[in-house]
């Protein structure tokens, strides 16, 4: 989760931005979560996240399951079909093809201040075997593939990764086991505005330099698109 206290307290409404915290925490959460859940994370006081909950759930923000548990709500998904919807817009076919392709899963980020945020993700429609990999995903942007691609997309930094200037000069990134244990990567930029990324079991036997192929030409693709 982003840490929030990067503002000076007086700016900040407290009530909206524990709320706030309350549903980045249930959206994120790979499982419903309990009340209790919500208040230990947050360090809260047990009545205090429940009024939080119950206030997201009266907004359909997020929605309570028999055994009291909450999860993202409808609502959320109309809210979040707006954020960078050109980006979104242009990557949809191209994820969709680029994923059937090559039996992966693909998906598009975007950089999120030091995180890497998954925007959108689109499993293959025809194989058995894949990987998983949701919306709304974070991880450091400095780590894995997508990560690297959308530093190679950005102007040279003093001190980054070599392996980002090397992703910058062929165009594309690979990682292994960086963000997820046992999982392999590719990602290319798509300019300066996110990366397009595939996501695959490491022990798959996978030719890195032709899927990379394939995921420089969906983001070339989707650049064309924003042009």
């Amino acid at each position: 989760m982003r840490n929030t206290n990067s503002l000076p307290p007086a700016a900040r409404a407290q009530t909206l931005d524990r709320g706030l915290a309350a549903l980045e925490l249930v959206a994120a959460s790979e499982r419903p979560l309990s009340v209790d859940d919500v208040a230990g994370a947050l360090g809260l006081h047990r009545s205090i996240a429940y009024r939080l909950v119950r206030t997201l759930e009266d907004r359909r923000l997020v929605e309570r399951d028999g055994a009291g548990r909450y999860s993202p709500g409808v609502r959320l998904a109309v809210l979040a079909r707006g954020a960078r919807a050109p980006l979104r817009s242009a990557a949809t076919g191209e994820l969709a093809a680029l994923a059937d392709r090559l039996q992966m899963t693909a998906f598009v980020v975007v950089r999120d201040g030091d995180e890497a945020l998954t925007l959108d993700a689109i499993e293959p429609r025809r194989t058995d075997v894949h990987v998983s990999y949701r919306p709304g995903t974070r991880h450091a942007v400095d780590r894995g593939a997508p990560g690297l691609a959308l530093l190679a997309g950005g102007p040279v930094q003093a001190g980054e990764r070599r392996e980002v200037a090397t992703a910058r000069r062929r165009g594309w990134a690979h990682t292994r086991s960086e963000v997820l244990a046992g999982m392999a990567a590719v990602a290319a930029p798509i300019g300066s505005q996110g990366a397009v990324a595939v996501l695959w079991l490491d022990a798959q036997p996978v030719v890195v330099a032709t899927v990379a192929a394939e995921v420089m030409r969906a983001a070339a693709a989707i650049a064309a698109r924003l042009s």
